[in-house]
Formats: C-alpha cells, structure tokens, sequence
C-alpha cells in the first residue's frame, strides 16, 4: 500500500492543494496502520490500547474526509466527475462499513478474546483499505485526465 502511495504522489502529487492534502493523510494513516500491525517489527506484543485508539481516530478522520469532503471536491462542477463518484460511492460505502466495524470493535478496549483477534482484523482491514485506495485513485485520475484542479483547501 506504501508503494501505491509513492506511485499516485509522483505521478499526480503537487498539482493540487486538496489532493496532496488527502495523500499526505493516507500517508499517515498507513504509516499509523504500519506500526500497529507490526510491519517491520520484531515484537510479538499487541500494541496498547492508545495506539488502537489513536489509529481508530485516525481512520474514521480520513473516512470522514473523503466521504465528506474530499470526494464533492473532486467533482464538483463536472458532470463525468459526479458519474463517476456515484459509480464508485456503492464500493466506497462498504469499505467505509468495514472500517466502521474494526473501529466499533477495537477503538473503546480491547478485550483478551478481541486481541486474539486483532491480527486477522487488522489483516482485513489492509485489504479494504488498499480496495478503498484503488477507488480513491479513480477519482484523482479522472480529475488530472480532465485537467481540473480542486484547489479547495481541506
């Protein structure tokens, strides 16, 4: 998912002040998702309940962002835009409920039958963020193709 990251900031990033923005956001959140994963860790402990919680609000803020905010932006004004987004919407809500589901599991405390858990869900929820990340892509794509920059600061 990094690597995708790096991809879509070279080739698309510094055209626009919204999308670089919500990359820099992605970034975080993926470097947040990183760590408590354990990605490049050699500790078998389960993070703590601060860092659960504190990645927990990180993903509902980007959620929010982009269903929010981000996406209207993106396409506002251009009526390929608006198709597109409301084709993509049905994908991106069910992502956005599975991020909600890991969030209403993990975010409060994490109980010991939970942890036994939290790997797979966390498995899980790198394969729904990097689908919701292909479809964001969509979106930033249409809007370099058509030469629009949204220049509404987040």
């Amino acid at each position: 998912m990094l690597q995708q990251l790096e991809s879509v900031k070279s080739k698309w990033g510094g055209k626009s002040h919204v999308i670089d923005r919500w990359l820099m956001d992605r970034q975080a959140l993926l470097v947040s998702y990183c760590k408590l994963a354990g990605i490049n860790n050699d500790s078998e402990c389960l993070p703590d309940a601060d860092e659960i919680a504190n990645f927990c609000s990180a993903l509902l803020d980007y959620l929010s962002a982009g269903h929010f905010e981000v996406f209207d932006i993106l396409v506002e004004n251009d009526t390929e835009g608006l198709n597109l987004r409301d084709k993509l919407y049905p994908e991106l809500s069910k992502t956005t409920d599975a991020a909600l589901a890991f969030n209403d599991t993990f975010a409060q405390s994490v109980t010991l039958e939970q942890a036994a858990d939290l790997d797979s869900a966390l498995a899980s929820l790198g394969e729904t963020l990097e689908e919701r990340f292909t479809l964001e892509d969509e979106l930033i794509s249409h809007v370099h193709s058509n030469q629009r920059d949204p220049e509404v600061t987040l």
